[in-house]
């Protein structure tokens, strides 16, 4: 009992110390306004659940932002179309979302976005140049791969509020409602991270609690596009 108990602590504390500092991390790089603003945003799709994610939008009258993973995109080429035609913004969230692969070299990491634009590209004939990278940026980009980025258009979006549905997709509805409208940023712009996998039911769910909340407390809800100011974790590294 004492064993299980333990681990259960662990996993909790393991939750609160990434969540906290997921979202502590981003706030010193956006600007401060008085705007109330919020981008709605989904890693992970497509799949069965983005359809739904997509249903809630429209009956809200509210547009998101989906960062794709290239190599789900098979069978799934109806729905990137939908995403685009119901006024929603489409990024990139590599092609493979394979650790190993994508973060062992800056070339890997770039061939798998570019591979993965290719592939949207070929569906809805526009080449996204947002990116976010598969747990945030803040391990991986420097100035040096920062310019190397936007030699190739790209630019990045991590976020300032989360969803614990990415590290635990059973999280409960009532839970995921909390942890989306508790911010301490109120006056920035809020860029929200949440989950559009097959597993995430209960994002689902919490979705239109969500959307309800913002649009009662007068938030606009807009869609990252090429002219939306980058919005990345703080660069510890120069090279």
């Amino acid at each position: 009992m004492k064993r299980k108990s333990l681990t259960m602590f662990t996993i909790f504390l393991f939750l609160a110390c990434f969540l906290g500092s997921q979202t502590a991390m981003a706030y010193s790089t956006l600007s401060k306004n008085d705007e109330k603003v919020i981008y709605l945003t989904f890693d992970d799709g497509p799949s069965v659940m983005t359809d739904k994610v997509l249903d809630i939008l429209k009956v809200n009258g509210v547009n998101a932002t989906f960062f794709l993973i290239g190599n789900q995109i098979k069978g799934y080429e109806d729905m990137v179309k939908r995403i685009y035609t119901q006024g929603n913004s489409i990024g990139l969230h590599t092609y493979t979302h394979t650790y190993k692969k994508i973060y062992s070299s800056r070339k890997g990491f770039i061939s798998e976005m570019l591979k993965s634009q290719d592939e949207i590209n070929s569906i809805i004939g526009v080449k996204p140049t947002i990116i976010r990278f598969p747990s945030g940026s803040s391990k991986h980009l420097t100035k040096g791969f920062l310019e190397e980025l936007h030699g190739y258009n790209f630019k990045v979006y991590d976020w300032n509020a989360v969803m614990s549905d990415g590290v635990n997709c059973n999280t409960p509805p009532d839970k995921l409602y909390r942890e989306a409208t508790k911010t301490t940023v109120r006056d920035h712009p809020i860029m929200l991270l949440m989950h559009c996998d097959y597993m995430h039911k209960n994002t689902c769910k919490a979705l239109p609690r969500v959307i309800k909340f913002y649009k009662d407390n007068g938030y606009e809800f807009k869609i990252i596009n090429d002219k939306t100011p980058e919005v990345y974790f703080p660069i510890k590294n120069n090279k």
